[in-house]
């Protein structure tokens, strides 16, 4: 992605939603953008804003389209993965756009990545945008972001924090889906790279099958580092797991000697930093600071 032509998109590029509302209004002018969004497909099919074919041609449609210049998703859910292998990338290709969301959008993001690799953004959504959102600093950075200003982040530290410096490219998102890709098309390999992950709403237990998953498969060996955002919502059965979901990530992880980040603000939270996946950074993790820098 040419940083050089982000602040030309930010004057006049147009922005589209899609994701598991398929619309988004007036989001973008929250941030100074200028340009306007349309209304796609608005036929709700059970859990899906809209059915497989439906969801694949609005989708399509913005791919191919070159006035638009970046997708801006309105939120995530379920159902990239089952329109990913049917979408054609070759216009994408020739004129990247910015796909801007997380959650389920990371099978974009890891298949974009894989397969072209073109850098999409990590980032807050439509809905981060209300009750004054666009006025935080998470929201922010996404603007920050578009506009190809290079990213520094300094957070606190945490007392299960590894220290260490990396360099590498940044990939990752949502934990159950970069377990569900593993074995596909869209799978992003790891080794010297940095990794970040997050999730909602998962047992401990889950946690657990979805880390022991990455590590049999080889995709926690050889990291630059590793960064583990928001594990919002978490839930343990009646026979309790006895760790939480930060003791079961480094527990998979403390034989390794890269460094480890966590409780950085990336997930499903308001505190939600963009993340240029697919983009080189610089992990340092600190005795007094951590700093994620490109």
């Amino acid at each position: 992605m040419k940083r050089s032509a982000a602040k030309r998109w930010l004057i006049e590029g147009m922005v589209q939603g899609v994701g598991f509302r398929f619309f988004v209004q007036h989001k973008a002018a929250t941030l100074g953008l200028s340009g306007w969004t349309r209304n796609l497909s608005d036929g709700r099919v059970e859990v899906y804003a809209a059915g497989d074919e439906e969801r694949l041609a609005d989708l399509q449609q913005m791919l191919n389209d070159d006035e638009v210049k970046a997708i801006l998703c309105g939120r995530g859910g379920y159902g990239t993965s089952r329109i990913i292998d049917r979408l054609d990338f070759k216009k994408f290709k020739e004129s990247p756009k910015w796909v801007i969301g997380y959650s389920d959008i990371t099978v974009l993001h890891c298949h974009i990545y894989r397969n072209y690799k073109i850098t999409s953004l990590h980032a807050p959504m439509a809905a981060a945008f209300n009750d004054e959102g666009n006025k935080n600093e998470f929201v922010l950075s996404l603007k920050d972001a578009i506009e190809g200003k290079k990213i520094k982040y300094g957070i606190d530290i945490h007392p299960s924090n590894r220290k260490g410096e990396g360099i590498g490219e940044l990939i990752g998102g949502n934990l159950s889906i970069l377990a569900h890709l593993i074995g596909s098309a869209s799978e992003v390999k790891t080794k010297g790279r940095i990794l970040f992950i997050e999730d909602i709403g998962e047992y401990y237990y889950k946690i657990d099958r979805m880390m022991l998953q990455l590590k049999r498969a080889g995709r926690l060996e050889n990291l630059a580092g590793l960064i583990v955002g928001g594990f919002t919502d978490t839930l343990d059965t009646t026979l309790k797991f006895g760790q939480d979901a930060y003791e079961i990530i480094f527990d998979k992880v403390k034989e390794y000697d890269y460094p480890v980040c966590f409780n950085f603000p990336v997930g499903h939270q308001t505190d939600n930093y963009a993340l240029k996946v697919g983009t080189g950074y610089k992990l340092k993790v600190g005795k007094n600071k951590v700093i994620l820098e490109e």
